[in-house]
């Protein structure tokens, strides 16, 4: 039995090495994501709520004229579906498979909010409790300075852990809303196009 028990004291032990790069690395991606996040958030505030209400005044008379109203320095992943429709206008066939697209990219753009959102908590959780081992082993022998820095590694992690997973629980809440909004533009556009299409 104490055999099985160092084995796995043994394997615990090795695993907090790999938990703190990993932690750092999601760390330093959570940062590129407020980074990025930011960005997009100006660029929805300068010109999505105006994009929004000229797409919603469009009438199947005005539809053609929908290119001269995209903001030109806008190359959000809506507005470039919007030029990909414009430019398949009269294929309801290719209109229905850059709204797949546009769903599939929306998707792909939030796996790094997901990710942080489940991966975060986990790894800080696994970085919280393997020092905890040492810490109390530690603590048995008197080493309170071995003690501390275990305790200090532990509560490290776990700080990261949960920065990480909110950053990407925030982001994707407001991304979800956004790219919500974008489908149901590009669906409206597509309709107006003479697009039928179904979901």
């Amino acid at each position: 039995m104490n055999l099985i028990s160092d084995i796995l004291f043994w394997i615990s032990n090795g695993l907090l090495v790999p938990v703190i790069v990993i932690l750092i690395l999601l760390f330093l991606r959570s940062l590129l994501l407020v980074g990025s996040f930011f960005g997009q958030y100006m660029n929805i505030r300068r010109s999505g709520r105006t994009l929004r209400l000229k797409i919603e005044g469009l009438t199947p008379e005005t539809a053609g004229e929908l290119e001269s109203i995209l903001p030109k320095n806008n190359n959000s992943l809506s507005v470039r579906y919007l030029r990909e429709m414009i430019a398949h206008k009269d294929s309801p066939a290719h209109l229905s498979r850059l709204l797949a697209d546009f769903e599939i990219e929306a998707d792909k753009d939030l796996s790094v909010s997901k990710t942080l959102t489940k991966l975060g908590p986990m790894l800080g959780l696994m970085g919280t409790l393997i020092p905890m081992g040492p810490a109390l082993v530690g603590l048995s022998t008197g080493d309170i300075s071995s003690m501390a820095y275990n305790m200090q590694v532990a509560f490290a992690t776990t700080v990261v852990g949960l920065f990480s997973s909110a950053v990407g629980f925030l982001t994707q809440q407001a991304k979800n809303r956004w790219y919500r909004q974008d489908v149901t533009n590009l669906e409206f556009v597509a309709d107006m196009f003479g697009g039928d299409l179904e979901h």
